[in-house]
């Protein structure tokens, strides 16, 4: 039995783990190797530090909730529901938590496309708010065609030379003012650095940036096991992190906002506190 189990080891996850753990709760930190800070290829951006990579300091998160004693498995959640405590499965062994944290993040949708894996951090990018800086008066593209494609190409309009919006074969969304193709993708260019889209016909397009929001946090199918509250496919809480349902809480990109490591880590330290005041007072209740 563990006081709180913890879905997902990114930002918002760790932090929540950490003030858990100096709180002296018995924590269980579950990924499935998913997080998104995995793709950034360098952060500029965050408190204190001048340059890192997503993956150092990723590896820096776990590394610190495992000193402070937290378990960490690498295991895939399967199934959720609640007897009065928490029950996970997992793809390898069933868990039990006093209170549960959502910090399953955002999904990103990826295609097949050859070039794409290869040019992550070279002109592929999954946050216009984390690397549109570096692409300032350049061509770049975003591959999407709903409400998540538009917010990144609108982040992304102000600071780029052109904003073109790709959507492989789908239809353009009648609300885009921007340029857009509709063409089928079928490779993307470059070795260093990205520098054209390939189309299904034949034709090209010149980018130096392509920007991916194919999609936005699909945490539904855990929601609705437990009967989670979902905003616009985001995970709906208060201002301290509580979901709809008693000792269960979300940060994070899970529960939509600015997307950022800053603010991921902040939710997750407000949840980590607030699901140590609730495993206190069902303590305390008893």
């Amino acid at each position: 039995m563990f006081d709180a189990i913890i879905i997902g080891a990114g930002p918002a996850g760790c932090s929540a783990a950490l003030y858990l753990c100096r709180g002296n709760a018995r924590v269980l930190l579950l990924t499935h190797g998913g997080s998104s800070l995995l793709q950034a290829h360098t952060l500029e951006n965050y408190y204190g530090l001048t340059s890192v990579s997503g993956s150092e300091l990723y590896q820096q998160g776990l590394n610190q909730v495992r000193r402070l004693g937290a378990t960490v498995k690498e295991e895939e959640v399967l199934d959720l529901s609640y007897d009065g405590n928490f029950i996970l499965q997992t793809n390898v062994a069933a868990y039990t938590g006093k209170a549960l944290i959502m910090a399953t993040g955002s999904v990103r949708a990826s295609l097949p496309l050859p070039g794409l894996k290869e040019l992550e951090g070279k002109g592929v990018s999954y946050c216009a708010v984390c690397d549109g800086f570096f692409f300032r008066k350049k061509k770049v593209a975003v591959l999407g065609n709903g409400a998540f494609a538009l917010h990144e190409a609108a982040v992304l309009e102000p600071l780029a030379a052109t904003t073109t919006l790709l959507t492989d074969g789908a239809a353009l969304p009648a609300e885009s003012k921007l340029p857009g193709v509709d063409k089928k993708i079928t490779a993307l260019e470059g070795t260093e650095h990205l520098t054209g889209v390939q189309f299904a016909d034949g034709s090209r397009l010149d980018v130096d940036g392509l920007f991916v929001a194919l999609g936005t946090a699909d945490t539904n199918a855990l929601a609705r096991k437990l009967g989670l509250v979902l905003e616009k496919n985001y995970l709906a809480v208060d201002q301290t992190m509580h979901t709809n349902i008693p000792g269960v809480f979300a940060a994070g990109d899970c529960i939509g906002g600015l997307n950022q490591v800053a603010t991921a880590v902040g939710e997750g330290a407000i949840a980590g506190m607030e699901a140590l005041k609730f495993i206190r007072a069902q303590a305390q209740h008893k």
